[in-house]
């Protein structure tokens, strides 16, 4: 075997010293198990991305010599994580006699009565800048509360503070979890459409969704696409995927008839937003591409109107509560829709407006000067569509759902959007995230999204991913992470480079994953983690300790081409048939997949080469449910005229599972033939622009969707 560490001397380089001392990786073992060290350039751009200088040998000898005096002057670290019921240790830097004295400031502003002891060091002292700097710690004790504190430390005169997270254990299951399982569906809320739509699915749509499901099916939650905050004019990025801002949510799925001020709308008003309705009812009946774009231009002028109407008194005191309760932080997207609706969207060049100016620009400010009411429009809207989104969860909770919605976070946000233009410093400059080449996307992938700093988010109490998690759990009784491998290491593309010239860096887990757990907590909610793809075993493990469920995909559970029997899956996951990024079922039983990739040229080999393993596949997916008695055997004798009879297979294999979540796709359920999304692709493939449709091709309205008879087939399955 190919030995799968690096030798001695390349550790002892100081490069390597460098990229390891801030948590960038300079090897890895991919997918196929095949190692890789990483080349020089690459960790160099991406410790520039990290604000770290490695251009030369002089320069990579300050940088450790600068991060490594930056650790020891440091009385206390910025953030501490500490876990509720237990004691902790805080690492405290200061002279050898020096005694530190500590406070806590609750989260509620209270001071913790409790003791902090104080325990001395054993390590060596160190010297820095001629001053001796020995270690101790403090200890927080077992009943500090779960919330965000301030520790604040003096030693020898000299005062910092650090976030203090404690956070639970782990998750809690919900008590139907314990001894059983849930199920429900999962969708895409743009493709499905009501006559009451405007062209694309919205958010009282959703409370139907939810509702119906509840009451027809007997599902417990609807998985939904990531519903992230978008642009607020044309052009539109169709994909959920890549956000304008993960704070704050997508204003074009509002209902505007759903609003209390459209009735009480005067006559002439209420007529102009019934007649831009009418304008855009027939794009609900289009079953080839979704038009997001007509959709909002209409849309947004008959909500133009019903904000020119005003607010009561009563409705006025709610949007002020809301905007003193998301602070500063709406000011971040409402501008960025204000330049972007008055000085377009970026072009990439250094004359654009996101390159040029910034928020506090002359220029910024004179355009929030000279058009109030546009501003005060963008906050409004993003007001209304959480109300809507907040009916919505509360609707379904009231009829009886478990969970109800199940949130997915994108992993990223669009390098031109918002949460970037505005705190450019929370992000990585001169990188983007992905992943390395794996059997699936043999080129690797770009998603273009900025990542995360680690420092910063260290420096900051991470206060930015507490905020996006507590506002995704405000909304939703759980919420997916998609690709939750990137809470414990990222992979990182310096700008220029191809996808599979990267490499990963690691992110502090046990806090992030702390943060989940304390925003769960407090909303009696669920986790769920992307966790597909490489996942080394102590991510899985980390996740299985913390209660956050992972994912079971049934046409990713093989191991050497054998697929594992459902009644061997792990228990804590979410299990399902297949993702938004796989084609329908019986597009894949029918070999779709491999006519699309040949048809958009995404494969790196002979087309002749990928059906033969897409068949090897096929044929072992079925042995594994005849052997496991979910199919009988004489239905291969004619695949295609029993192709539904393969699908309740398949769906009698997750209810066979142990796993504690079970989710059905509404594609599956209503026979629709394309996929809604193909990774590797862009403009090549009408990605996230699909709507529902049956077998046929017609479209399936939100009206007709639970009395369909072969979904009413998959949700008896579901049932057991």
């Amino acid at each position: 075997m190919t030995e799968q560490t690096e030798n001695a001397t390349r550790l002892a380089r100081p490069l390597i010293r460098l990229a390891k001392l801030v948590g960038v990786a300079t090897s890895y073992v991919g997918m196929s198990r095949d190692y890789h060290e990483i080349e020089d350039d690459v960790l160099v751009a991406v410790l520039k991305a990290l604000g770290i200088d490695a251009s030369n040998d002089d320069a990579i000898e300050r940088s450790i010599t600068t991060i490594q005096r930056e650790r020891n002057i440091r009385i206390v670290p910025p953030t501490v994580l500490h876990i509720v019921g237990k004691k902790s240790k805080v690492e405290v830097h200061g002279g050898a006699l020096d005694v530190p004295a500590a406070s806590i400031t609750l989260e509620d502003g209270e001071t913790y009565a409790g003791k902090i002891e104080h325990e001395g060091g054993s390590g060596a002292a160190v010297e820095v800048d001629g001053v001796f700097v020995c270690t101790s710690y403090l200890v927080l004790p077992e009943d500090l509360p779960e919330g965000y504190h301030t520790l604040e430390v003096t030693v020898g005169g000299k005062t910092e503070s650090a976030t203090v997270i404690s956070a639970p254990e782990k998750i809690e299951l919900l008590d139907e979890m314990k001894e059983g399982s849930l199920w429900g569906w999962m969708s895409q809320l743009y493709s499905i459409r009501s006559s009451g739509s405007w062209g694309i699915g919205d958010y009282e749509d959703l409370k139907t969704l939810l509702v119906e499901s509840k009451k027809k099916t007997g599902a417990d939650f609807m998985l939904i696409n990531p519903l992230h905050a978008a642009e607020p004019v044309p052009p539109i990025e169709p994909s959920p995927y890549l956000p304008i801002s993960r704070r704050f949510i997508n204003f074009s799925y509002i209902r505007p008839e759903s609003m209390p001020e459209y009735a009480t709308l005067s006559p002439e008003d209420k007529t102009k937003v019934d007649a831009l309705h009418e304008q855009v009812e027939p794009l609900n009946g289009d079953a080839q591409v979704l038009d997001r774009e007509t959709m909002w231009r209409t849309k947004m002028q008959a909500l133009w109107v019903i904000y020119k109407a005003g607010l009561s008194i009563q409705r006025q005191a709610e949007f002020d509560q809301y905007l003193a309760e998301v602070g500063d932080e709406i000011e971040s997207y409402a501008t960025w829709c204000l330049c972007y609706d008055k000085w377009g969207a970026s072009n990439g060049s250094d004359d654009d407006w996101v390159r040029k100016f910034n928020r506090g620009s002359e220029e910024v400010s004179q355009l929030r000067a000279q058009y109030p009411d546009t501003l005060e429009f963008y906050r409004w809207l993003e007001w209304v569509a959480t109300e809507q989104l907040h009916a919505a969860q509360q609707a379904a909770r009231d009829a009886g759902m478990k969970i109800g919605i199940v949130a997915d976070m994108a992993v990223g946000v669009h390098p031109a959007g918002s949460d970037v233009w505005w705190n450019p410093e929370r992000f990585a400059k001169g990188a983007t995230v992905g992943a390395p080449p794996d059997m699936f996307n043999q080129q690797g992938q770009d998603w273009s999204q900025p990542p995360l700093n680690p420092i910063a988010l260290d420096q900051t109490g991470y206060k930015v991913y507490r905020d996006m998690v507590h506002g995704m759990f405000s909304n939703a009784g759980a919420v997916r992470i998609d690709h939750i491998l990137g809470l414990f290491r990222l992979w990182w593309i310096p700008e220029g480079k191809k996808a599979m010239d990267g490499t990963y860096v690691h992110y502090d887990s046990d806090i992030m994953l702390g943060i989940l757990a304390l925003e769960a907590s407090r909303a009696g909610g669920v986790v769920v983690g992307e966790d597909l793809g490489v996942v080394p075993a102590y991510v899985s493990k980390s996740l299985s300790e913390h209660g956050i469920l992972g994912c079971a995909v049934e046409w990713f559970e093989q191991f050497d081409g054998v697929f594992r029997a459902p009644k061997d899956w792990r228990p804590y996951a979410l299990a399902s048939v297949n993702t938004h990024d796989l084609p329908p079922a019986a597009v894949y039983l029918e070999y779709g997949h491999v006519k699309l990739r040949e048809q958009l040229g995404l494969l790196s080999g002979p087309v002749e080469e990928f059906k033969k393993s897409a068949e090897a596949e096929h044929n072992a997916m079925l042995n594994m449910l005849v052997k496991e008695g979910y199919l009988d055997a004489d239905v291969l004798e004619d695949e295609l005229a029993n192709e539904n009879e393969i699908i309740d297979a398949l769906y009698r294999g997750l209810k066979g599972s142990p796993c504690k979540l079970m989710a059905a796709s509404i594609v599956d359920a209503v026979g629709e033939k394309r996929t809604q999304n193909q990774p590797g692709t862009c403009n090549e493939y009408p990605n996230w622009r699909i709507p529902l449709a049956d077998g046929d091709g017609n479209v399936v309205p939100l009206e007709e969707l639970f009395g369909n008879t072969r979904l009413q087939e998959i949700a008896a399955i579901m049932r057991g």
